[in-house]
Formats: structure tokens, sequence, C-alpha cells
């Protein structure tokens, strides 16, 4: 587990990493959009948050076991999955993700493929989604570590309100890297 303190007087946020690939999972490829998100949010959130990650593979029950153990087991407040948003056969992240949502948020999908699609045609294949189960926002992206930098561009200032509208603990975004918008 790592341990980010930025921050300090706060509660230390749990985030859940989860990349989805097989080949990853089976160690014959490097996982690289794991380490993208954790990247991601080292350069981004001040406040003080530590990351459960985990390698699985494109298996629906898996999918859905390992975002329902981030969330209701661990106490994850945000979980980013990365990986198996395509329209492969094997490709199911989005399907498992939706099963363990009670809410979606179809914005979440539609301004990051609306990011990609200037700089990759095939972006509008993506099926990046996010929702809310709990407490916690889960957002799905893929595994591309450009694609994720892209991502959660296109969304992450929304990211600290929704997590307080949901009950979870105060995200602090660094203001030069991600002004969070907070309306509420």
């Amino acid at each position: 587990m790592d341990i980010s303190s930025k921050g300090s007087g706060a509660v230390v946020a749990r985030i859940g990493i989860v990349s989805v690939s097989d080949r990853a999972a089976r160690g014959e490829y490097e996982d690289r959009g794991g380490p993208a998100v954790k990247a991601y949010l080292s350069d981004v959130l001040t406040s003080p948050w530590e990351a459960d990650a985990r390698v699985i593979p494109d298996e629906p029950e898996l999918i859905e076991a390992t975002l329902v153990e981030l969330v209701d087991e661990a106490g994850c407040c945000l979980v980013i999955a990365t990986g198996g948003t395509g329209p492969a056969p094997r490709d199911v992240t989005p399907e498992a993700t939706a099963a363990v949502l009670e809410k979606e948020l179809v914005g979440f999908g539609e301004a990051m493929r609306a990011v990609s699609r200037p700089h990759v045609p095939t972006a509008i294949l993506s099926r990046q989604t996010a929702g809310v189960r709990g407490s916690a926002l889960i957002i799905t992206l893929p595994g591309s570590p450009k694609a994720v930098a892209e991502c959660l561009d296109a969304v992450f200032a929304a990211v600290p309100d929704c997590v307080d509208l949901i009950g979870g603990p105060r995200l602090e975004t660094d203001p030069d890297r991600v002004e969070a918008y907070r309306p509420h």
C-alpha cells in the first residue's frame, strides 16, 4: 500500500486502482495503466491518500467482485479501473462495472470520449463509464497511459465534488494541475 501525505490533518482517502488485463495478470505484459493512474493521482491530489492496487484478468465475475471488495470492504471512496473498455470480445469492464453500480454517471464517459477523439480516431470505440456504489465513485478508463491522463484531465475537476456529495472524504487538488469545482 502506498501513502501520499502531501496534505496534513485530513482523513486519508483510500483509492482503488484496478488494471484489467489478461496478459498483465498472467505476467506476460507489464501493467502500464495502473501505474499511470497512480502517477496521475500523485501529481493532482494534495490531500492524503493511499492506493489499493490490483491487476486482474478480463473476467466479468472477478471484475465485479474486485470492485465490490474495494468499495464495500476496503472502504475506497474512489476506484479507477483501466483496461477492457474496447469492443473486443474480452473487453467486459463496462458491463461488469454497470452490474455493481447503483447510479451511472454517463457524463463522465461522454467527456472522456470527447477529449480523446481529436487525438485518436478510434476513441469512439472506447466504452469508458463511471458511476456510484455506496459512498464511492467508480471510473473506468482505457489501459493506455496516454489515455489515462487525457481522460482523467477531462473529468477530474468534478471528482472531488462527486465524492463529497456521496459521503466520501474531502479530496483536495493542486489548482495548478486540476482545479476542483465544488458548486455544492
